[in-house]
């Protein structure tokens, strides 16, 4: 894993939309395949912290609606990306991927100044 761009995750910490394109990675794959993805969110589940990545094509768009899930941890400042191994923490963490989903669609339909 590298090219973390400056992201350290935390979209609030630098501006950036991520869910708009703002941040990316590179992935670089096992058999030394690279694919640039766009950083979707950090967020935590069942005591861990997990990254979503949309994986791009060479125009930068998403061709299928995959996303790639990984715990997501730093190491001296530097951000750590592990698979996920085990089949009930790769449930926490898609339930966890679900749950934000759902806030962001509630977000959309019910604006900051309306939730008051």
């Amino acid at each position: 894993m590298s090219d973390f761009e400056n992201c350290g995750g935390n979209c609030a910490s630098c501006g950036e939309d991520c869910g708009a394109g703002g941040a990316t990675i590179t992935l670089t794959l096992d058999n030394d395949e690279t694919i640039e993805c766009s950083i979707l969110t950090v967020y935590e589940a069942a005591g861990n912290s997990y990254i979503a990545l949309l994986p791009l094509n060479e125009q930068g768009v998403n061709e299928d609606g995959e996303v790639f899930i990984y715990r997501f941890h730093e190491e001296n400042g530097v951000p750590v990306l592990e698979n996920i191994e085990d089949d009930e923490e790769y449930e926490a963490a898609s339930d966890g991927f679900d749950e934000w989903l759902d806030s962001m669609e509630y977000d959309e339909l019910v604006p900051a100044e309306e939730e008051e």
